[in-house]
């Protein structure tokens, strides 16, 4: 699954638009690499993303083309969430 469509769906960015903006600011790393929006995401991936002032690290747990809000977040299990106090 493409990187963009999985924050989307995942409800982890609101908007497919806005997480291929992020993504390819390269504020996005997959397994410690710079990703683009097109790269692709598979199970057991670690998503790195840096947003404003935080910084949100994810183990992508499954894959759906579409969920409901209430299942969006078993997608994904949170590893790290660490906010930057400088910014």
């Amino acid at each position: 699954m493409r990187l963009d469509k999985f924050l989307k769906i995942s409800r982890i960015i609101k908007r497919r638009s806005v997480a291929k903006e992020v993504a390819d600011k390269g504020r996005i790393q997959v397994n410690g690499k710079l990703a683009k929006s097109s790269s692709t995401v598979k199970v057991g991936d670690q998503v790195k993303i840096g947003f404003g002032n935080k910084t949100l690290e994810i183990k992508v747990l499954k894959l759906h083309e579409s969920t409901k809000k209430e299942d969006a977040a078993q997608m994904y299990e949170i590893i790290s969430e660490i906010r930057n106090e400088n910014v």
